[in-house]
């Protein structure tokens, strides 16, 4: 019997007989059942709903006298929030700070001189944009995208 075959289907009949991982002492190497005696052994198997898996003892029950001892403690909130987030969210990172960290483009130090710099404004506004690139002499318009590379998975080379 495989490795695969652990549980058959007798032909003609509908008992299952789930192969045991080793024999019992009287040679016994399959139990014969029902598909309804089946699925009641499976769902024995199943916990209840809402039933804790993990069970502690000693210093980490629940109610145990000591556990405030052992459990480390929240980190204590500052009285005033620092900033206008809500409460309870976390600090956002700056824009500067996301371009570094996904492009690598490091906006917050000049690349001649390695001094800081200011962002002073966020241009968002489409209008000014095309006006600010136009005087420039730079392209408006985004470059196009190139076309996606063909990729084989089971190429042979």
């Amino acid at each position: 019997m495989g490795r695969r075959e652990k549980i058959s289907q007798n032909s003609g009949t509908t008992p299952k007989s789930p192969a045991l991982k080793s024999a019992f002492k009287d040679g016994t190497t399959h139990i014969v059942m029902s598909p309804a005696e089946f699925m009641q052994r499976l769902a024995a198997l199943v916990p209840r709903p809402r039933l804790h898996l993990i069970r502690f003892h000693g210093v980490l029950a629940p109610n145990a006298k000591l556990r405030r001892e052992i459990i480390p403690r929240p980190p204590e909130q500052a009285t005033e929030p620092s900033c206008d987030h809500a409460q309870g969210a976390p600090p956002r990172m700056s824009w500067a700070r996301l371009l570094k960290r996904v492009f690598d483009i490091d906006i917050e130090h000049c690349p001649n001189s390695g001094g800081s710099l200011k962002i002073i404004a966020a241009i968002e506004d489409p209008p000014v944009i095309v006006k600010i690139l136009t005087h420039l002499g730079l392209s408006t318009r985004a470059p196009p995208r190139a076309p996606a590379l063909r990729f084989d998975l089971f190429q042979t080379t």
